[in-house]
């Protein structure tokens, strides 16, 4: 599939198709303003976790999640995790997602379906940081972590 970027649709290039690919689009549309798991403009310098963001009316809901990493210094990586849970206190075991490690700025955009798991009311993100190679050993990430409801 190629993007075309003159109408933001897909295509199959090798059947000629120039219709949109319902399965797949580079457009999300939201019904809800962002709400932040990790406020925008955050500066970390070592692993840790944000505070619990009550869903409310997004709760049971398919949401859309979106890591933005504005600043970043080279040869760190961040690896940030999305946890849930019914009262705010107990968070299990096991991340609801992991967002792929990541290594340079951009915005990364993932789906997170609750439909399933319609006892979660929180959700927190928590983070890993590491650092390698020359130069001042703590790493230092700029990013956010926000929470829309995907429009159906």
């Amino acid at each position: 599939m190629i993007p075309d970027t003159r109408r933001n649709l897909w295509y199959d290039a090798r059947r000629g198709e120039k219709e949109p690919d319902p399965r797949m689009s580079n457009l999300a549309v939201t019904k809800s303003p962002a709400s932040y798991l990790v406020p925008a403009g955050t500066t970390v310098e070592g692993s840790g976790q944000g505070a619990a963001l009550e869903l409310g009316a997004l709760a049971g809901k398919a949401l859309l999640l979106i890591l933005r990493i504005c600043e970043v210094v080279e040869q760190e990586s961040l690896h940030v995790s999305i946890w849930g849970s019914a009262d705010g206190q107990d968070w299990g075991t096991q991340a609801l997602f992991w967002c792929p490690q990541k290594f340079y700025s951009g915005a990364t955009p993932a789906a997170l379906n609750l439909g399933q798991r319609p006892e979660i009311k929180f959700l927190q993100a928590r983070w890993e940081v590491n650092r390698w190679g020359r130069g001042v050993p703590r790493p230092q990430f700029k990013f956010a972590v926000e929470v829309q409801e995907v429009a159906r």
